[in-house]
This record gives C-alpha cells, structure tokens and sequence, in this order.
C-alpha cells in the first residue's frame, strides 16, 4: 500500500492535475458532457480502469455532470494512487470530446 503523502508532496503532485482541488482528505473534479450517456460512457471507462487498478473513486453522477472524488481511505488521506487516479480520469475525459 502507497504511503500518505505529505502536504508538500500533495501540493507538488497536484501541479500534474491543475483541475483537481483538495478538499480535505480527497482531491475531486467535476466533469460535464453532452448528455447523460456521454456521462455514463465515462463513467463506464473510469470504472473499468478503476478496477484494473483495484482503486476506486467515489462517483456522483447528474445528468451531464460527474464528480469524482479520489482518496486512499485505508492510508486516510491521498496517495499517489490518488494522483494517479486522476490522471487517468482526465485521460478518459479527454477521449469523450
């Protein structure tokens, strides 16, 4: 299990993910789509490649809107795998335009 990272590390890592904001113990992105299916094919994507990476984000879908929410809840904070995570989700954001 990757360690907790410190303030100062969170503050360097979120450089590589500029459209992510720390709240707390997790970092979270809302993205907007289309319509709903554009929404769902997302979410599909990231919870397929979630599960590969057996790590997962919270996900709150509206519509055309889909908030994830990232944090290593066994570590009580972020995590590169956090970091990570994001990156990955902006990838799949970036293959739905």
């Amino acid at each position: 299990m990757p360690k907790k990272l410190t303030p100062k590390a969170i503050t360097a890592a979120l450089r590589s993910v500029p459209r992510w904001k720390k709240r707390g113990r997790v970092i979270s992105r809302t993205f907007q789509f289309k319509d709903f299916m554009g929404s769902i094919k997302y979410v599909n994507a990231v919870a397929k490649a979630a599960e590969r990476a057996d790590h997962h984000p919270d996900i709150t879908i509206n519509y055309r809107r889909v908030t994830l929410s990232w944090s290593t809840h066994d570590e009580g904070g972020l995590t590169v795998k956090d970091i990570d995570g994001a990156k990955m989700a902006d990838r799949h954001a970036r293959e739905q335009v």
